[in-house]
């Protein structure tokens, strides 16, 4: 069946359907990993999104029960060139047009995905819509242009009530704005005693839990979307240590007075490379985000800069000069992507250990 992908720039991409039917609208952005389709699919930090794929054969090796990072998938849509029918894989338990279609996502194939990244490098993310060929592509790109991004992505994948995944080490509240199981996983093999809560849990909600370490995770869209998340950073500052990834990194400068700006088309990929300014050391990177701290903006306040992002220079890691707390833009668990930073998560460890043994933080 063909259908078509239109933008709000009027640029129309004819194709074919693989998934659900269903028509469906989103802002367009592309991803740029060769591998890791599933956990790409399933971040809910791509909530409301309609993800481009720029490798041009997607799905050969299935959809197997293992690679989710989340309960199902987050995206709007998914475009690519090349979709594999017949995939070949020992683990695998579907196909990805079949899985795609089990959970109502819309997918179009066949269409120049090169073109279509071109033209996001140059325009920045478009808001686009995937739709029968019936529709005139001139009037969805009218009313895309009149329809308003969402914003309340983050409250639609964060979890609804508090859980607790238990370990015999130190308490650690993880904050899910939309958490991907890596960063779980990452915490759980270090032992720590887990407890995840939703997004708007205040600050007074945290402290009765008696926390050793606060996590924030990554998650959708701007950081401004959820101020109150901005106030509850800003409470625990200097009560417990703090760990900031992606989303939460830009929640943690927020709350320490710096600011965040909208990227022309962000970075979304498993090759990102960063500096890490402190030791000279570089590593590469998985990221996912449309959204970035604003280099000027750490003037007058009490962050520094910790990574900065080869590519184009922007921060990709903070640390507080008075508090324990400290934040990277990328995603240190990977999933998908490389390890190289999962050292981090041990740097934590480290902080939170220090923090308990000198009988700071809470009694």
């Amino acid at each position: 069946m063909k259908r078509q992908l239109v933008l709000e720039n009027g640029a129309a991409f004819i194709g074919e359907a693989f998934g659900s039917f269903r028509v469906s609208k989103g802002e367009v952005v592309f991803n740029t990993g060769m591998t890791g389709y599933q956990e790409v699919i399933t971040d809910p930090s791509y909530c409301g999104q309609i993800v481009t794929l720029t490798y041009p054969l997607i799905g050969n090796y299935g959809i197997n029960r293992s690679d989710n990072e989340s309960g199902r998938p987050s995206i709007s849509g998914l475009v690519a060139r090349e979709v594999s029918e017949d995939p070949s894989h020992w683990q695998k338990d579907k196909t990805l047009s079949e899985w795609l279609a089990e959970y109502d996502v819309p997918g179009i194939k066949g269409i120049d995905t090169r073109k279509l990244t071109k033209m996001i490098r140059e325009y920045g993310t478009l808001r686009g819509k995937i739709a029968s060929v019936e529709e005139n592509s001139s009037e969805i790109a009218q009313e895309l242009k009149k329809w308003p991004l969402p914003t309340d992505q983050i409250s639609r994948v964060s979890t609804k009530s508090a859980y607790v995944t238990p370990g015999s080490g130190p308490r650690i509240v993880l904050v899910d704005f939309g958490a991907k199981q890596g960063i779980l996983r990452e915490c759980i093999k270090r032992g720590f005693d887990v407890v995840v809560v939703p997004y708007q849990t205040t600050a007074k909600d945290i402290l009765k839990l008696h926390p050793d370490g606060l996590l924030l995770s990554n998650g959708p869209g701007d950081p401004k979307d959820v101020p109150e998340a901005i106030q509850m950073v800003r409470d625990m500052l200097g009560k417990v240590p703090l760990f900031g990834v992606c989303l939460g990194h830009q929640l943690f400068a927020l709350a320490s007075g710096a600011n965040t700006v909208k990227m022309r088309f962000g970075h979304r990929g498993v090759n990102h490379p960063v500096k890490d300014l402190r030791t000279g050391k570089f590593a590469i990177t998985s990221q996912n985000h449309g959204f970035t701290v604003e280099q000027a903006s750490l003037e007058g306040t009490e962050l520094e800069a910790t990574h900065i992002a080869i590519n184009d220079g922007t921060i990709e890691g903070l640390r507080h000069k008075c508090y324990p707390a400290f934040s990277v833009q990328f995603h240190p668990e990977a999933s998908p992507g490389p390890d190289d930073s999962q050292g981090l998560f041990d740097d934590f460890m480290t902080m939170v250990n220090t923090h308990r043994k000198e009988g700071a933080g809470l009694a």
